[in-house]
This record gives C-alpha cells, sequence and structure tokens, in this order.
C-alpha cells in the first residue's frame, strides 16, 4: 500500500507541473502580439527512480526559459538604428526642397536670369528711367530669393538641432526605463524571469536603437550595460549615465555624463541624422549658397563700377550690399541706389549701353568654379535632389532589412500559435491521462481499505 501512496504522490506532483506547463502556454498565446515578447517554456527534470532507497521518480519544473537569441536581437537593433538616420535624413532634407525649385517665378534660378535679362533690356535703351528701376527691382527680387533660400536652410538646421535636443531627452528617458526593469530582474537568470517586464525591456531597448545604436552586454548577476557606439556608457546596471545636448559656435554636440564631447560617436540613428543635417550638411549647402551669392554681388558691383551713370561720372554707391559675417545670402540685399546712377555706359562712352553688356554677359561667364551663376545653382539644387533621393533609398532598403531581421527573429523567438495549439493539446493529453491513473490508484487504495476486516 506505501507503494500505492508513493505513486499517488508522484502522479499528483506531475499534475501540478502540468498545470505549470499549460499556464505558460496560456501566457505565450496571450502575448503573441505584444512588443517585446519571447516565446517561453517550461524547463523540467526527471527526478532519481529507485525504490529500493526511496526515490519514487517522477518529474520537477526547474523554471520558465526564454527563447530569445541575443545575436537576433542585436541585429534588429542594428536595422532600427539604420532606418532611424535614413528615415531622419530624408525627413529633415526633404523639407528643403521647396527652396531649391528650379522652375519657380520666386527660385534663386528665375531671379537671376530675370536680373539679367534686365541688362539686356538696359541696353537696348540705356537711359530710360523705367529700364533703370526694372534693373534695381530685379536684383532686389534676386536678393530676397537668396535670403529666402538661405533663411529656409537656418530655419531647417535650427528645427534639427532643436529635435536633437528632444531625442537626448527620449534616450535618457528610455535609459531611466532600462535601468528600473533591470533591477526588477528582467534579466535574471533562468527560471526567474519575468516574461511581460522581459518583453518591456526588449521593447525599450529597441526604440532606444532607433534613436541611436547601442550594444547591450548582459552581466553575470543578470544585470545589463548598455553602451551608445560601443564605447560610451548609458546604462550599466541600475545606473544611468545621461547624456546632454550643447552648441559651440554654432555646432551642435552631444556630451556624456561627465561632460565629454561624444558628437563624433554617433554615426547611425534619429539622433545622428539630426546632427549630420544641422551640423555637416546644412552648412555645406549654405557655404555653396554663400559663395554664389557673394561672386553674383562682386561682380556685378565691380562691372558696374568701371561704368558711368547718366551723368557721366564714376558711380558713388553700389548695387548689392551684404554682411558676410552674418552669411552672404542671408543678408544680401540691394543699396539705396537710384535709376540715374546705374552705370549703363561705359568710361569712354557717356550716354550709351557699354556697361550694359558687359553686365549682362556676366550671365554666360564662368565665374563660379567654371560654372555660370545659374549653373551653379542648379548644381547646388542637384546635390539637394541627391542627398535626398539617396536618403529615400538608403529609407527603403534598410525598411526592408529591418523587416527580414525582424522576420529572423520571429522565427527564433516568436510565438507560434499553431506551435503553442500542439503543445496545449500534448500537455491535455498529460493531464487527462495522469488524472486517469490517480482514479485508477484511487479506486485501488479504496478497494484495499474496504478489503480489510472491521472489527
Amino acid at each position: 500500500m506505501g507503494s500505492l501512496f508513493t505513486t499517488l504522490q508522484t502522479a499528483a506532483n506531475s499534475l501540478g507541473v502540468i498545470t505549470q506547463g499549460l499556464q505558460v502556454t496560456e501566457n505565450n498565446v496571450a502575448n503573441a502580439s505584444t512588443p517585446g515578447y519571447a516565446r517561453q517554456s517550461l524547463e523540467t527534470a526527471a527526478l532519481p527512480f529507485d525504490l529500493t532507497v526511496g526515490l519514487p521518480g517522477g518529474v520537477l519544473s526547474t523554471g520558465t526559459l526564454s527563447s530569445r537569441n541575443a545575436n537576433a536581437e542585436q541585429n534588429v537593433r542594428t536595422q532600427q538604428s539604420a532606418l532611424g538616420l535614413a528615415t531622419e535624413q530624408t525627413n529633415d532634407l526633404g523639407a528643403l526642397q521647396p527652396y531649391f525649385s528650379l522652375t519657380s517665378s520666386s527660385s534663386v534660378s528665375s531671379t537671376l536670369s530675370q536680373f539679367f535679362n534686365s541688362f539686356s533690356q538696359l541696353s537696348i535703351t540705356p537711359n530710360d528711367a523705367t529700364a533703370r528701376q526694372t534693373v534695381i527691382n530685379d536684383a532686389g527680387q534676386l536678393a530676397q530669393a537668396f535670403q529666402q533660400t538661405a533663411n529656409g536652410l537656418q530655419s531647417q538646421a535650427a528645427t534639427s538641432a532643436t529635435n536633437a535636443g528632444g531625442t537626448v531627452g527620449d534616450i535618457n528617458s528610455l535609459a531611466t526605463n532600462i535601468a528600473q526593469l533591470t533591477t526588477a530582474g528582467a534579466a535574471g537568470a533562468a527560471g526567474t524571469q519575468n516574461a511581460g517586464v522581459d518583453a518591456q525591456l526588449n521593447s525599450d531597448l529597441e526604440q532606444l536603437s532607433q534613436y541611436a545604436q547601442v550594444t547591450v552586454l548582459q552581466q553575470p548577476n543578470g544585470s545589463l550595460n548598455v553602451y551608445l557606439n560601443g564605447r560610451t556608457p548609458l546604462v550599466l546596471g541600475d545606473q544611468v549615465s545621461p547624456i546632454s545636448v550643447a552648441s559651440s559656435n554654432g555646432v551642435t554636440q552631444i556630451l556624456d555624463s561627465t561632460g565629454r564631447d561624444i558628437t563624433a560617436d554617433f554615426t547611425t540613428g534619429q539622433l545622428a541624422g539630426e546632427l549630420q543635417v544641422t551640423n555637416t550638411t546644412i552648412p555645406g549647402y549654405l557655404a555653396q549658397l554663400n559663395t554664389l551669392a557673394q561672386t553674383v554681388a562682386d561682380q556685378v558691383n565691380t562691372a558696374l563700377g568701371n561704368g558711368v551713370d547718366t551723368t557721366g561720372a564714376a558711380p558713388v554707391e553700389n548695387l548689392f550690399t551684404y554682411d558676410p559675417t552674418q552669411g552672404v545670402a542671408q543678408t544680401l540685399s540691394v543699396t539705396s541706389i537710384t535709376p540715374d546712377q546705374i552705370a549703363a555706359a561705359s568710361a569712354g562712352a557717356p550716354g550709351g549701353n557699354g556697361n550694359a553688356l558687359v553686365v549682362a554677359a556676366l550671365a554666360q561667364a564662368p565665374e563660379v568654379g567654371g560654372a555660370t551663376f545659374t549653373e551653379a545653382y542648379g548644381n547646388l539644387a542637384a546635390n539637394v535632389g541627391r542627398d535626398i533621393s539617396n536618403a529615400q533609398d538608403a529609407q527603403s532598403s534598410s525598411q526592408d532589412l529591418l523587416t527580414q531581421a525582424q522576420s529572423l527573429r520571429t522565427q527564433e523567438s516568436g510565438v507560434s500559435l499553431d506551435q503553442e495549439a500542439a503543445q496545449l493539446l500534448q500537455y491535455q493529453q498529460s493531464y487527462e491521462a495522469t488524472s486517469k491513473l490517480i482514479n485508477v490508484i484511487d479506486q485501488t487504495l479504496q478497494s484495499l481499505i474496504n478489503a480489510v476486516p472491521t472489527t
């Protein structure tokens, strides 16, 4: 009878293990769509069986084990960072496209053509006051076009810098969450993991990787160390080393918790995109635009300075003025010059059109690195368009690679409802079989008890 009681106890313990397995399976099904969730499985171990020394055998639950694959997770995070960079560049650079239209009547390209055409018209009627005023008006339109383009570039650079500050705040907030979740034991040893907390932790890590490339290392005690670009510590166990944003000489900088400049460490991720746009890409566009604006202004002013006005005297007023310290294109404007001060005639032929022809000919002169003014602006616009196209292509390919990485991760650690259904059926059959065994043992014990004579 002792063996029957032992077998009954062993069967009852088995029911407990099967119940735990059912709960794990049900939890998998319930969290199949939960971001960051990895399939859990119940780990079991066989108990030793040797009735001669009182070892009845049976099964023991050793805890749950996550199917999460560290390499698959890191691959997804890497692709998230690449997508974050490309998406940010696509959005920021796309906002610049309207400023570089080659067809808009208010663009630099159109106003350049109109401005030099006005000198061509002036050469036909060099002493006509209306034609002279048209030159001044068109010069003003050209200056305004340069200003609008430069202001648009500066505005987007400022927006990207502001966004970088917001991204830094998001990074620090996620770092705090990750440290708290690590403390909660989400990354503990097998058998101690909290599947829900673990899911939230890895979801936060994936979101963090959209902002910056991160390397995640699990420590022997189960805690996590998170490094930005593999070098700068952001989270060390339950300790957070927040980063900050600063500005030096118009350059947006990222500082670590000690104040060290780590801007160069950000090469991928949304923050890297914001930094590249505000610190490198837009300043490069502005440099080209300023060169063009200064060359136009200087060449026109010089040519007009070689002629004479309606009185036959050398001009005393330039047509264009600018402040190079504040940006040529952004400050380009027309002086207080009057129509009669426009030097349409050459010094040797007062009242003629010689100098108006000289200025008009500048439109076709290779004054900007071997290119005409219009060609130079077209090259700049083409650079912007090419950068936008490259960013869009990178965004598309990065999305494809991310989708592929996520698919591979799902194969490794995702929940398959078909697999869980099969597991559930197996547990149910085991539960039914064990229950029948218990019922048989119970009936046998009852029969034995009833067979014992009473006194």
